[in-house]
């Protein structure tokens, strides 16, 4: 794998330099469009709306519709002067426990490889994270933009799952009312739950679709059934005393909490300094979302 950023996590006085991977991949099958008659590929133009006339790419701009209508175009200079993320800090806000985060805002996947002056910080954050069975809520920057994320660890290796903000995540709008609901259905819903039941295992499930197009591709090759087209060109530093560390960031909780420091002799949960949570950008989003991803096919039961 190849590391797509580098930074560090940072909790309380500690900082652990680490690098980004990305944890995922997509394995969704894509088409292309093209000629039926010989293969050729279908090519697309950038023309405007208004004149029908081809559009060179230095003649294009960002534009945000309005809801009614209207068209706001912005140039470099006005994106310039949004707020920009450019830190290299994965910032521990809080550790909360797991249940508390809806498998719903979760966005995507990236894994977390040390340096080597932080091997052992890292190690204590992973093991944290295990004893106490929470999740590290973090502000991240990627893409230029400001993300809420949470570290978790999977396998040993810490995970950063970056999140959606809340207001992303729509609510239904409607209701679901199924009239009453029978005692003997409820009993047989039930036996069907239990037989069922079972462990989660992913080795059970596959893409059955990519599979059956591979063997079809494969099929057609082997049968001669191939169009022959013409190749076309496409235009850190090193944490000196962890110990101490910890415990400045332990004293400097303590303080804003308001606590006394004469409760250190005592076993008592550690707690580090709460940060401002992170605010989301006022800029607005633009128009154009990302579409969701496809769930992967359920392998078929014999």
């Amino acid at each position: 794998m190849r590391a797509i950023w580098k930074g560090s996590v940072s909790f309380g006085l500690v900082s652990v330099p680490v690098k980004l991977y990305a944890a995922t991949e997509s394995h969704d099958v894509s088409f292309r469009q093209v000629h039926a008659k010989d293969g050729g590929r279908i090519k697309y133009q950038r023309v405007c709306a208004i004149d029908g006339e081809e559009v060179a790419y230095a003649d294009i701009a960002k534009g945000y519709e309005t809801e009614d209508g209207e068209m706001v175009i912005l140039s470099d200079d006005d994106l310039a002067e949004l707020p920009s993320a450019s830190s290299r800090e994965i910032a521990v806000e809080k550790f909360v426990p797991s249940k508390q985060i809806d498998p719903m805002l979760f966005e995507k996947s990236y894994y977390l490889e040390p340096e080597t002056t932080g091997a052992k910080p890292y190690a204590l954050l992973r093991q944290a994270l295990i004893d106490a069975d929470r999740m590290a809520v973090v502000t991240v920057a990627l893409r230029q933009r400001t993300s809420i994320a949470v570290l978790r660890v999977r396998d040993d290796v810490i995970v950063l799952q970056t999140m959606m903000w809340p207001d992303e995540v729509r609510k239904p709008d409607f209701s679901v009312d199924v009239g009453e609901v029978k005692d003997a259905e409820v009993k047989m819903a039930h036996m069907l739950v239990d037989t069922l039941a079972g462990d989660f295992d992913s080795s059970e499930f596959e893409d059955d679709y990519a599979g059956a197009v591979e063997a079809l591709v494969t099929a057609k090759i082997e049968g001669g059934e191939v169009k022959k087209t013409a190749t076309s060109t496409k235009s850190s530093g090193e944490v000196v005393d962890l110990l101490a560390a910890l415990q400045k960031s332990v004293a400097a909780a303590k303080t804003a909490r308001g606590e006394s420091d004469d409760e250190d002799e005592k076993p008592a949960k550690k707690t580090l300094a709460k940060k401002a949570p992170a605010k989301k950008t006022a800029a607005k989003k633009t128009a154009g979302k990302k579409t969701a991803k496809k769930a992967p096919a359920r392998k078929k039961a014999s």
